[in-house]
């Protein structure tokens, strides 16, 4: 027996048929089969390495504000559609799920948050972003905007850097108290040349703009200054306007698995030396202090951070003849031993002074970490399984990355950080490194 719809019955089930249709995409089911629509900003350099990870998806969108450094990443995705401005791309692609974002850092923030409120999931190149106040807004709004988010930190998915969790927190060197980090950025194999110029005092000739570069939008919020190559592309790291050396570079990296395996989260204090120092540039190279908290029932650490060529003194523990990895490493200081890791992002970890390879074996070289990390990014996307470094983990990384940042620029006194208050309670003149007042026409 039919049963009469009502009027107003049917105008509510329509409503409600139309209020799934109108659903973003992230919120409706997708199956492993499912492709995501895909957008990528900032595509000449990482960027173009981060698109080939993702690229069995549906490439739909791709924004870089310089046409020439990213013509082979755009002629590599011809049925994507271009453009120069990431704001008119989100104003016009109605039908994206997912952003990857690869400027330099000086724009993750804004572009991330953008992304965010317009409800796609995001991945993010690291460091998360290029201030400390910066990287806090950005975790509060993906926790806010609960989608699927990942930070460009791709040794987190090292088999290596796993075992370090299972090592530490099982015990194996004891309670782990002490933690040396290093790598050699801006140095290439703790040599000259330089990767990018640190140290150096900003250039005071004004070479025209190239045609194929939109300069103001390549600046964003930044303070404005005239171009110069010294800045872009992929110069920009050594300035502090727009990146934080080696630190934010490597630190990001090799300072991950640290976080991560002693569930470190804001330090208590930092304290830094360098050489010297420049008004516009990172120094060349730097030492950082941190002093984190205990952490229920692990103890206090201290940790120590080196770049620019500087490494710590050689464990009595390694055999002989051998020497530090001069370019990346993480040192481990338990009270029944020590975890050495060689190269970046914890890729190669062994204890030192064991016997044999049992029953901890160093792992062989992980190529595919890079592209792993991208498809547990993929697979949040689809299924909300979870990431290694979304920003929940990614946002305090990050801060106290910048916070040693901020401390360098300070002059490296010691500095009282308290988290719940963003503020160093010790010298406020410190606090003005935190962030920046944005150009007009730029928001976060």
């Amino acid at each position: 027996m039919n049963t009469p719809i009502t009027r107003r019955a049917f105008v509510r089930n329509t409503a409600a048929l139309a209020a799934v249709a109108a659903l973003p995409r992230r919120l409706r089911a997708h199956s492993a089969g499912d492709k995501l629509n895909i957008a990528a900003i900032g595509i000449g350099g990482q960027g173009s390495a981060d698109l080939r990870a993702v690229a069995m998806e549906n490439i739909v969108a791709l924004c870089d504000v310089d046409a020439d450094y990213a013509a082979h990443a755009f002629a590599e995705y011809p049925q994507a559609r271009r453009y120069t401005d990431f704001r008119e791309m989100f104003d016009r692609e109605k039908d994206l799920d997912a952003v990857v974002v690869a400027t330099p850092d000086h724009l993750h923030a804004v572009v991330t948050m953008a992304a965010l409120q317009h409800g796609k999931h995001v991945y993010c190149e690291k460091p998360l972003t290029r201030t400390v106040h910066e990287a806090r807004a950005i975790a509060q709004a993906a926790a806010k905007a609960k989608v699927a988010t990942q930070m460009g930190n791709q040794g987190m998915a090292f088999a290596g850097n796993r075992q370090l969790d299972e090592w530490i927190q099982s015990g194996a060197i004891g309670a782990v108290r002490e933690v040396h980090v290093w790598s050699d950025r801006p140095t290439q194999r703790g040599k000259m040349p330089l990767w990018w110029p640190q140290g150096v005092e900003r250039p005071t000739d004004t070479p025209p703009v190239p045609e194929t570069l939109n300069w103001d939008l390549w600046l964003g919020p930044a303070p404005h200054r005239p171009y110069h190559p010294a800045y872009a592309p992929f110069r920009w790291r050594g300035w502090w306007d727009f990146g934080s050396g080696g630190l934010g570079d490597m630190g990001i990296h090799n300072l991950a698995p640290v976080f991560s395996a002693l569930k470190l989260g804001a330090p208590e204090t930092v304290s830094a030396s360098s050489t010297a120092l420049v008004d516009d540039s990172v120094p060349l190279a730097s030492l950082v202090h941190y002093r984190f908290p205990a952490r229920g029932d692990l103890p206090p650490v201290t940790l120590h951070w080196y770049d620019g060529g500087l490494l710590p003194a050689r464990p009595d523990e390694l055999e002989a003849g051998g020497e530090l990895d001069p370019e990346d490493g993480i040192l481990f200081v338990g009270d029944e031993g020590k975890i050495l890791v060689e190269g970046w992002g914890g890729e190669h970890p062994r204890i030192l002074g064991r016997n044999g390879d049992q029953p901890y074996r160093r792992p062989p070289s992980d190529e595919t970490a890079h592209a792993r990390h991208a498809a547990e990014w993929i697979a949040a996307c689809k299924n909300g399984s979870p990431t290694r470094s979304d920003f929940r983990f990614a946002g305090p990384l990050t801060e106290a990355v910048l916070l040693g940042a901020a401390c360098v620029r300070n002059g490296g006194r010691k500095l009282v950080w308290d988290s719940a208050s963003m503020t160093f309670t010790n010298d406020p003149r410190a606090n003005q490194y935190l962030h920046y007042t944005y150009r007009d026409g730029w928001r976060l």
